[in-house]
């Protein structure tokens, strides 16, 4: 059934001595889309995943993959799952035919002619080794690894690392969807939002540990405006009004702001509209996905490092 549920995390704490990982996480990814997780390095997006992974135990709350415990009963999990990480920890020692013949006895699904197929779009040599290749042709290898033995969980944990703008675009944009489109699901964890908004269906953010927002992410552009305003009179600072996320300076005259703003356009209008001292929109917008996630948490998730 498409509407079944293939995560399910519910009030997942994780805590590595006095830092909060993840802090009463929940979240339900229903079958056959696309699912961007998205924050800072270091909010807590691959501490999830490895949960989701069953390479941490929840400290309190479950976590559910196709209804298994994926700690308790890692069988019934795993070998449903593809997976490519940042790190993507290959043998440098193998040539790319012995790691495609390696990989596939753990796979009974293994599809041989697909593995040929992605073999040959991804142009990888046969005979080269793992670690004579380019940071991007061994993310290629490891997304073959991951994709030969047609999962029904892609789980891609920061996957464009070393890959160029355009093979990022032609090679994962075209795996997420195709995977999709067979009503496969894919988690794809990214602090490039620009990245993200191009192939999610559904977009969770999580800041420091905590969702910040979670939706599908037709509503949350949707729901969220960007505005630019000129006020009648020079003001220092932007008046507080509901809604507004965030406001940022237009020019430095002080009578030009720009605001993020959450809810529906009506509102938003009549809003301004009954300032005092007058306001005029002079120019309204959708915003980019990490305009507003900026508007949400206050700094950039590709600018961000947290520790």
């Amino acid at each position: 059934m498409l509407s079944e549920s293939v995560i399910n995390v519910s009030d997942l704490t994780r805590r590595f001595g006095a830092t909060t990982a993840l802090a009463s996480v929940s979240l339900s990814m229903p079958r056959g889309a696309v699912y961007g997780l998205v924050g800072a390095n270091g909010a807590g997006k691959t501490t999830l995943i490895k949960h989701i992974l069953g390479l941490l135990r929840a400290e309190s709350g479950s976590v559910r993959v196709f209804g298994h415990d994926p700690v308790a009963d890692p069988v019934s999990v795993l070998s449903r799952i593809g997976y490519l990480s940042e790190e993507n920890d290959i043998p440098g020692w193998m040539r790319v035919d012995e790691l495609i013949r390696y990989s596939r006895a753990f796979y009974s699904a293994w599809d041989d002619a697909y593995a040929e197929d992605l073999r040959l779009t991804f142009a990888l040599d046969p005979a080269a080794k793992i670690k004579n290749l380019s940071k991007g042709q061994k993310a290629r290898a490891g997304l073959l690894l991951a994709l030969a033995h047609r999962p029904e969980l892609l789980v891609l944990d920061e996957p464009s690392s070393g890959l160029d703008p355009i093979v990022r675009r032609d090679i994962l944009g075209a795996v997420i969807r195709t995977i999709a489109d067979e009503g496969r699901t894919v988690l794809f964890s990214s602090h490039l939002l620009e990245e993200v908004e191009q192939v999610a269906d559904h977009v969770t953010m999580i800041h420091q540990g905590r969702i910040a927002l979670s939706a599908p992410l037709q509503a949350i552009k949707e729901s969220h405006h960007c505005v630019t305003v000129r006020f009648a009179e020079s003001r220092p600072q932007p008046p507080a009004l509901a809604g507004v996320l965030r406001w940022d300076r237009g020019d430095g005259s002080g009578h030009g702001w720009t605001a993020v703003y959450r809810g529906g356009s009506s509102e938003l209008h009549a809003a301004f509209a009954n300032l005092d001292g007058g306001a005029h929109i002079i120019a309204e917008r959708i915003p980019s996905l990490d305009e507003i996630f900026v508007a949400h948490v206050g700094s950039s998730a590709a600018s961000t490092e947290d520790a």
